[in-house]
């Protein structure tokens, strides 16, 4: 709850970071090309392959005969999960920028996996104080604002599986109190969206509604997230609209795609 906001160390490594992104995509996506992985990094083309190159010496990935780099034996996902990921993003993108278009502020798609929330895609606003990228991240689902919206679509027995204490017995600290998640999962299912103040980082304020399949299920949590200092309580309704337009953006875009 106190955690301070995630920056950057003070004595970061570009390279280190190029590469643990690099792998986080190949996780997440499947097959990308040497070119795609330069763009959304921001780096040469030879940069792209020296970091690619290192990750399949070191398991991280590997290069299949189409040229393509694909997540290697230390990062494998079963290829139904790369499928889902994938479709996901790729049919949120557009929509994510848009919402940085009309709000200035970033933008975040975020599934859910067990206790914890990973965000599957993320773009930056412009503004000088704002918040950074979590693309690959994961955190407690419990503190998240997607997660939140996921974990409100469970059934009782499901949360308490979820949570089940002995899944926390190493780690009980980290357990969240159920009778105050329940209360908390019921505002968030009678309103349709949540709000996630100084939840898991000091300093953020983030605002999410679910996407959800044809057939009603929540699939992720699309979010902007902001500065506390610029969140306004007050155009919390007009914010919300905003971003159930997107969500149906994308929910239309899985059905066609």
């Amino acid at each position: 709850m106190d955690k301070p906001l995630k920056n950057p160390p003070p004595y970061a490594i570009t390279s280190v970071d190029h590469a643990l992104r690099a792998a986080a995509m190949l996780q997440m996506e499947g097959g990308l090309t040497v070119s795609q992985v330069a763009e959304r990094l921001g780096v040469a083309r030879s940069t792209a392959h020296r970091l690619l190159a290192m990750l399949v010496y070191r398991d991280f990935a590997v290069q299949d005969e189409k040229r393509l780099y694909r997540a290697g034996p230390v990062l494998e996902l079963a290829a139904h999960s790369q499928s889902q990921v994938s479709r996901l993003r790729a049919a949120a993108l557009p929509h994510l920028r848009r919402l940085v278009d009309l709000l200035q502020e970033t933008a975040n798609l975020t599934i859910r996996t067990g206790d914890t929330a990973r965000f599957i895609a993320s773009v930056e606003c412009a503004q000088a104080l704002r918040v950074g990228s979590r693309e690959g991240m994961v955190f407690p689902a419990h503190r998240t604002t997607a997660g939140l919206l996921l974990l409100a679509e469970l059934t009782e027995d499901e949360l308490e599986q979820v949570y089940a204490a002995e899944r926390y017995r190493d780690r009980p600290g980290d357990r969240p109190d159920l009778a105050v998640l329940r209360t908390e999962l019921a505002r968030v299912r009678r309103s349709g969206f949540a709000v996630n103040q100084d939840r898991s980082e000091r300093g953020l304020v983030a605002v999410g509604v679910p996407v959800r399949a044809a057939g009603g299920a929540a699939l992720a949590g699309v979010s902007v997230s902001m500065p506390g200092v610029r969140y306004d309580p007050g155009r919390l309704q007009p914010l919300v609209a905003t971003l159930n337009a997107a969500a149906h953006a994308v929910e239309a875009e899985l059905v066609t795609s």
